[in-house]
């Protein structure tokens, strides 16, 4: 049985998560930290989920791995200096795991490789991300994921610059270049997460899509992650290796 302990546990993500594990038949609930309550009560806890913010998830990890607690970390907001932190911190705590989730979502984890895949064929190559008007950070980080693959794999390929001869714009309107892949955030009432990821070349326009309609849908990555970092020590970002896709 592995004993899990949820940070933001009363958020719309926490609360869900919070659902997810009682329903496990080998998992067990065994602390709801609300956003900034006493991260103490996870004492004992093999594994804690934090869906807290951006302003709070890095004192979060760092408690977590001094008590030997690992981490999933659902919470936005993750840079490679943040990322190098956590790998730092980790190298102290040799037993402990912390993966970094982007995004939750089988689909969504399967749009970024089908993306990155696509991207050494075409020429071009843009990202609009869509989401609730109270997302915090922008781009998202499933969005900064995706653009850091296909630019991986584009320079992996040879492939020449994205062509673009824009001259004159309004600041912003080309959207911000992460990676440099253009992505364009929108935040709008009535969404909760998509991402489209276009690619073309002459002649052709290749449109991935992925839309996560309620949060139900990352509970099973949500599970998969809690499950795989118990086994996992160190450093991992996304959700491919507990899927199996690494």
């Amino acid at each position: 049985m592995i004993r899990v302990g949820v940070v933001g546990a009363q958020g719309k993500m926490g609360s869900q998560a919070c659902r997810a594990v009682q329903a496990a038949d080998d998992l067990e609930l065994t602390a709801q930290v609300d956003m900034d309550g006493d991260l103490a009560a996870l004492a004992g806890a093999d594994v804690a989920v934090d869906f807290t913010h951006p302003g709070a998830v890095m004192d979060n990890i760092a408690w977590c791995v001094a008590h030997g607690v690992s981490v999933v970390a659902g919470t936005s907001g993750f840079t490679e200096d943040r990322l190098a932190t956590v790998g730092s911190q980790l190298a102290e705590a040799p037993d402990v795991g912390v993966i970094v989730v982007p995004n939750f979502s089988v689909g969504a984890v399967l749009m970024m490789r089908f993306a990155a895949e696509a991207a050494r064929f075409y020429e071009s190559v843009e990202i609009i991300e869509l989401h609730h008007p109270t997302k915090a950070d922008a781009p998202s980080g499933t969005a900064r994921r995706t653009a850091a693959l296909i630019s991986a794999a584009r320079s992996e390929a040879g492939a020449g610059p994205i062509p673009d001869a824009t001259a004159d714009q309004v600041d912003g309107a080309r959207g911000a270049s992460v990676e440099g892949i253009a992505v364009h955030s929108l935040r709008i009432s009535g969404l909760v997460a998509h991402q489209e990821v276009i690619l073309g070349s002459a002649g052709e326009i290749l449109t991935i899509r992925h839309d996560s309609l309620d949060r139900e849908s990352f509970m099973p990555g949500v599970l998969a992650a809690v499950r795989a970092v118990v086994q996992t020590p160190g450093l991992t970002v996304g959700l491919d290796s507990a899927l199996g896709l690494a």
